[in-house]
């Protein structure tokens, strides 16, 4: 039995598997969503702008019906008439074109997207197989097109008695008019009956485009076999394994970024080192470190500090040991304590000359550290003098 469940698919399309469909040109598609834009399209076109079209082809037609004999006799000249003709019946007709144009290309934006892929217009010899055009001929596919169309036959053809049952003595009218307003009721019905089944075309879209997309999601899902092979081939693979990496550094670096403005102090190296101390006295808990880096990284913060007026400390011996023995979010060690509380005074002392003025403090001349604590001291000399710059 578990066998069989992990063979049906019953799992919803992971990211990775929709993102194939789509770079395979697979996506969900409305035709009749489709069409109604277009058709939509052209009936707001219509009636924004019908009356005017009306007359600007009733022109043309006019002006295409005069024109003298010689203007026939020669050949140039019936050329160059004809292209005159042909140039304004496109100046008229091309709003309406345009507006339609657009609905095409957006249309696709309503579901699914624009998509360009190379492998949909592929070739696909599979499509030569009889049995799978038969299989293909009996599908649920199949069915489901079958009924939308019977479905569209019905609504189009009910639009269209609809209009001929309650306008059918403006019908039968039409016989004994004058052409010409027998000419414009007859279009006033035909825009009319042209509303109607653009009407029933909006109804079936309605319909037709949440099937399309629950379709296309049924059609995609995947096995629990298949996402556990996916997330292990996601796992196994260098360069997504790479990226994630990459992204979670960077993450990680705006975060501790967006912390150095809340610092109290940045203590430097001063070109090579910069940590960024926090220091939240009622809490009761030592000074938290907030950011740190070397190199680039530690320019960055000095950066930040300068731009948020954090004070920037110089005590070479003391931002080396607090980059080495301390992480992120870290607490100092108490090895650190009296160095720290040096800085911090001054912090706090310079702070309160600031806001209310009184006695300047003094910057404290040589911070240190206890031995052992700065690395490059313990590298290069034993017992060497801790405060010494880098």
């Amino acid at each position: 039995m578990a066998e069989e469940s992990d063979l049906e698919k019953t799992e919803q399309a992971s990211p990775r598997r929709l993102e194939k469909a789509r770079e395979e040109g697979d996506v969900p598609r409305s035709r009749e969503l489709a069409t109604f834009a277009i058709l939509g399209s052209a009936a707001m076109g219509l009636w924004i702008g019908g009356e005017a079209l009306v007359r600007q082809l009733r022109h043309t037609l006019a002006a295409g019906l005069r024109f003298q004999m010689q203007t026939v006799l020669d050949p140039v000249q019936f050329g160059l008439f004809w292209g005159v003709q042909l140039r304004d019946l496109l100046l008229v007709l091309s709003p309406l074109a345009l507006l339609m144009l657009l609905a095409t290309l957006g249309s696709p934006l309503l579901i699914g997207g624009w998509v360009f892929s190379g492998k949909a217009i592929g070739p696909d010899f599979g499509k030569l197989n009889p049995m799978r055009g038969l299989g293909n001929m009996f599908s649920t596919h199949a069915l489901s097109e079958l009924v939308k169309a019977l479905l569209k036959t019905g609504l189009v053809a009910a639009a269209a008695w609809l209009v001929l049952a309650t306008q059918s003595d403006a019908v039968m009218a039409l016989a004994v008019q004058p052409p010409a307003s027998g000419a414009a009721q007859l279009g006033r019905l035909l825009l009319l009956c042209f509303f109607i089944m653009v009407t029933a075309l909006a109804v079936i879209a309605m319909i037709d485009a949440p099937y399309q997309m629950w379709q296309y999601a049924t059609k995609l899902k995947m096995t629990r076999q298949e996402v556990r092979e996916e997330a292990k081939e996601a796992e196994g693979n260098p360069e997504i394994k790479a990226k994630l990496r990459a992204q979670q550094r960077e993450m990680a670096r705006r975060r501790m970024m967006a912390q150095v403005p809340k610092a109290d102090v940045v203590v430097t190296n001063p070109m090579h080192y910069a940590v960024a101390l926090q220091y939240a006295g009622l809490d009761g808990h030592a000074p938290r470190v907030v950011a740190k880096g070397k190199g680039v990284l530690a320019a960055k913060i000095r950066e930040i500090a300068n731009a948020n007026q954090v004070l920037l400390m110089e005590a070479p011996a003391l931002a080396r040991a607090l980059y080495q023995h301390t992480e992120l979010g870290d607490q100092i060690p108490a090895l650190l304590y009296t160095a720290v509380a040096q800085v911090l005074a001054y912090v706090f002392h310079l702070r309160s000359y600031r806001l209310h003025g009184g006695q300047q403090p003094q910057r404290p001349a040589q911070i240190e550290v206890p031995p052992g604590m700065d690395p490059q001291a313990t590298d290069a000399a034993p017992g060497l003098e801790s405060g010494s710059t880098a």
